[in-house]
């Protein structure tokens, strides 16, 4: 009798416990249900990204529209609704060396002048242009205090410059307008080598970009030219994806450009906190920013048609003078809207 007891009790308990698991089953799959469909709207779509820009700051972000994106947590936030969960950034002292890790596949896309971008491409690399952020890019010419006075008096002299970079594009562009580009001897430094090797007078004049040329002129340095003296050596700036990345996530573009966007929306409403921060990116006065990087300056859509067209003339300058290898269709680099 006790034993009948004994079975009749666990085959209740036997029967409690599977209601029990059946119960926590069904709760699961409508649990599961939710992000399956979760995992759906990302298929394919990796959880990491990885960026690359150009500069260096204790922020870690770059400046225009992306950056203001990535130091506000915009971009980030619209990127999650794609599936994307982590942006990792890495900062670069210019475009060529961004390229090279590009290629390498440590980046999944970047920003850079059009120039190494071009060049890169050229060389067979697999990218894709999916926004030119900015059109206005300007070069600056700055002679060593007591030096050259003016572009006639450079010849015989030295001029370092970022070779590969738009800064490169310019010097040489220039050069070549003036009659100068036999007479004058182009060497490759960084920014920050430059102008200490500019301030030991070991060089004659460099290359250099806004902010930090208004700095030059103010410790009595001399500008000897800029850009807005010739629109066409102007440079843009933009933003490429490799294409293994676009085999995974091929809606990629217009999923980054909607970001950028709101990014853009944003920093209008904010503008003295944007040049603040930009004045902090770059360690200078808000005055130099706002002179050089006017917020509308920073472009609203991916492509106009006079970006296009300097892109254009840029490509074909660098293949003219055999510095860019093979010539290409720009039209099969483009992703356009």
């Amino acid at each position: 009798m006790e034993n009948r007891n004994v079975k009749k009790h666990k085959r209740k308990r036997y029967a409690i416990l599977l209601t029990l698991v059946a119960a926590a089953l069904a709760f699961s799959q409508g649990c599961g249900t939710k992000d399956q469909i979760t995992e759906a709207s990302s298929s394919g779509v990796p959880k990491t990204l990885n960026y690359g820009y150009i500069g260096t700051n204790a922020l870690n972000v770059p400046g225009g529209a992306e950056g203001w994106g990535f130091h506000k947590g915009i971009i980030q936030e619209e990127l999650k609704k794609h599936g994307i969960e982590t942006v990792n950034l890495t900062a670069f002292p210019n475009g060529p060396d961004l390229s090279e890790s590009l290629i390498s596949g440590r980046l999944d896309f970047g920003s850079l002048g059009d120039t190494p971008a071009i060049l890169s491409r050229s060389t067979g690399a697999k990218t894709k242009v999916i926004t030119q952020g900015s059109t206005d890019s300007i070069g600056y010419l700055v002679a060593k205090k007591g030096g050259p006075a003016s572009l006639e008096e450079l010849k015989g002299k030295t001029v370092a410059t970022q070779k590969g970079s738009f800064h490169h594009r310019y010097l040489a562009g220039l050069l070549k307008k003036e009659g100068l580009a036999e007479d004058v001897k182009v060497i490759h430094l960084l920014r920050v080598d430059a102008e200490a090797a500019l301030a030991r007078g070991e060089i004659d004049a460099m290359t250099n970009t806004g902010v930090y040329t208004l700095k030059q002129i103010d410790e009595g340095y001399t500008l000897l030219d800029d850009a807005t003296k010739h629109p066409e050596l102007y440079g843009t700036s933009v933003t490429v994806v490799s294409e293994d990345y676009l085999a995974k996530y091929p809606d990629f573009a217009k999923a980054w450009n909607e970001a950028r966007s709101k990014a853009l929306e944003d920093l209008k409403q904010h503008e003295e906190e944007y040049y603040a921060f930009l004045a902090e990116l770059q360690s200078t006065k808000v005055e130099y920013v706002k002179k050089v990087s006017p917020i509308e300056l920073i472009k609203e859509v991916p492509f106009t048609e006079e970006g296009l067209q300097l892109l254009e003339g840029t490509k074909a300058f660098l293949i003219e003078e055999k510095l860019a290898e093979t010539d290409f269709a720009l039209d099969d680099w483009l992703i356009k809207p």
